[in-house]
């Protein structure tokens, strides 16, 4: 939701996914196929041992001690499991957040 903390093109990736996603969503819904989104918050994954944007991720790490705690990457597969299955079929062209709580702030 927020990927402008850590740089220009990690926020134009993520802004676009959106964006797509619910073009996608859009176009495609009468033809029973559904698109959602997740935006997770810190996961425990190795995203930051080739930090390309040192500046970005400087600025990042003021905001850290707003989240709540970092999620396990199975955590974020569950909320794709869900949006899998057959208990969200009505759900359609959502920004699903699953961030702990870390954009409450």
């Amino acid at each position: 939701m927020f990927g402008g903390r850590s740089g220009a093109s990690y926020t134009t990736s993520k802004h676009a996914l959106i964006g797509l996603t619910r073009s996608i969503a859009y176009h495609y819904a009468q033809k029973g196929i559904r698109a959602n989104v997740i935006c997770p918050g810190g996961v425990a994954t190795n995203i930051a041992v080739h930090q390309p944007n040192p500046l970005g991720f400087e600025r990042l790490q003021t905001t850290l001690a707003s989240a709540v705690r970092t999620a396990e990457p199975d955590e974020v597969a569950r909320v794709a499991l869900f949006l899998a299955s057959d208990d969200s079929s009505f759900v359609n062209g959502e920004v699903l957040v699953a961030d702990g709580g870390w954009t409450v702030a």
